[in-house]
């Protein structure tokens, strides 16, 4: 039977997937409508100023969906997640107050002024509105993913026994994330991403039907050569984020690749198998040697370390946890001696780990030898979702980079509509970003570490 707690995170989960359909694309579509009015400024040309307006339609349709789904995520902050507010609400709650007041606002506004104000403002006041929107947007998904790349790594913060709640020691240090960072240029690369496949595709369908050739044929050439850096931006960037994981967030990187033993350096890249998480091991592997290492390590003589190993570090953990709770409670009972405080900052570290022990037993000072280890297979994420999530979403990517290279080359040879093939490609090749976008976070929500 689910619990209400599995419940809650069902229903955020798909209520953070449905927003995030409609994010990707105002973060791509933002950019291509200031790049197209900026060609419109600069040339004169009435067909840039169609082709902004057109697109500017889907663009707020998109938009207007996006805000209405993502207000029901801070809905269920307040009510399946109140506690949770209110546990890390000091930190949490920072970013996502200056994204609402500061970002949502100033992306909120222009929205406005960018379809009412075409009559009413002159070509360049019109074109400072549309970057403005562009960047706002960017500007919000800085935030929100401040927000996530704290959860995800937990810095600039302190858990405060008085309180009993995490207490901001660093600003800075919550914003200059190095997990949050790498998040938010990844994410916004794949929303330009998602924008330009957009634009391509639907492009390419009026190149087929032969409707609107001029209006289409531009459109085709800005998206093919918007997508081309967005794409080997988001490869690039993706690496880097993968890189990251190997210093914090060693399980979900182990659990990403199947690696259930540390190896001789440097790892070995399983490009195929069958995640099998009762033996921990993998059935039918294929793998290619050293580029595992490679990616997670940046060297060849640094270990990827195993889910097995893992695994009984977190038992120590666990243990430091027992301790930490024992303390806790000495603390919360009055016993506020400089030792009892000094030892329990020594290991609240790993409070979190210990508290894993409460699906098994309420009192976790006393759990058993059993209920320690059955907690310790608990911080090990199931393997096979993450898995083949991540090669679903870097399968896309590789196949987005396929279409779009070949659509740049044939721009720059001027012969798109003579390439049906690769009109077809990119007109069905639509849904792959938001395939990606969907499986990486996937990813980096499914295998965030248990125990933080």
């Amino acid at each position: 039977m689910i619990d209400v707690v599995d419940l809650s995170r069902l229903q955020f989960a798909m209520t953070a997937m449905y927003h995030f359909l409609f994010v990707p694309l105002t973060l791509g579509m933002a950019f291509l409508l200031a790049i197209m009015e900026s060609v419109y400024v600069m040339t004169g040309k009435q067909i840039y100023k169609d082709m902004t307006k057109f697109w500017g339609k889907l663009f707020g349709i998109n938009f207007a969906l996006g805000v209405a789904t993502g207000l029901t995520m801070e809905f269920q902050f307040g009510t399946n997640w109140s506690y949770y507010s209110h546990y890390v609400g000091d930190i949490f709650g920072a970013p996502l107050a200056i994204e609402a007041l500061v970002a949502f606002f100033l992306e909120s506004t222009f929205v406005g002024l960018f379809f009412f104000g075409w009559d009413r403002l002159s070509k360049r006041q019109h074109l400072c509105v549309t970057w403005l929107v562009a960047i706002g947007s960017n500007f919000s998904a800085l935030w929100i993913l401040v927000a996530n790349g704290w959860m995800q790594h937990p810095v600039g913060a302190e858990f405060n026994f008085e309180t009993m709640r995490m207490e901001m020691v660093s600003f800075a240090e919550v914003v200059l994330n190095p997990v949050a960072q790498v998040k938010f240029v990844h994410t916004v690369a794949s929303g330009y991403t998602t924008g330009a496949m957009f634009v391509l595709g639907i492009s390419s369908y009026y190149l087929l039907k032969g409707r609107d050739v001029a209006f289409a044929r531009r459109s085709f050439a800005i998206a093919a050569s918007f997508g081309m850096a967005a794409i080997l931006s988001t490869i690039v960037l993706g690496d880097e984020s993968g890189y990251e994981l190997g210093d914090v967030q060693k399980v979900k990187l182990a659990a990403i690749e199947a690696e259930w033993h540390t190896e001789p350096a440097p790892a070995a890249f399983t490009a195929f198998g069958i995640p099998n998480q009762e033996t921990m091991e993998t059935d039918y592997a294929v793998k290619i040697p050293y580029v595992m290492g490679i990616i997670a390590t940046r060297s060849l003589d640094k270990e990827v370390t195993g889910l097995r190993d893992l695994r009984e570090e977190h038992v120590v953990r666990i243990r430091n946890g027992m301790y930490a709770y024992e303390l806790l409670e000495k603390l919360r009972a009055g016993d506020k001696s400089e030792e009892n405080i000094a030892a329990f900052d020594e290991v609240k570290q790993d409070l979190g780990y210990g508290l894993l022990l409460k699906r098994y037993t309420d009192n976790v000072v006393d759990a058993t030898e059993q209920q320690i280890q059955m907690a310790a297979d608990d911080s090990i994420p199931t393997v096979w979702p993450l898995f083949w999530s991540f090669r679903i979403m870097v399968a896309c990517g590789f196949i987005m980079l396929f279409i779009f290279g070949m659509a740049f080359i044939q721009t720059c040879r001027q012969k798109i509509e003579q390439k049906p093939w690769l009109l077809k490609a990119a007109l069905y090749g639509i849904p792959l970003p938001w395939i990606a976008v969907e499986a990486g976070w996937f990813v980096a929500e499914y295998g965030r570490q248990r125990g933080l």
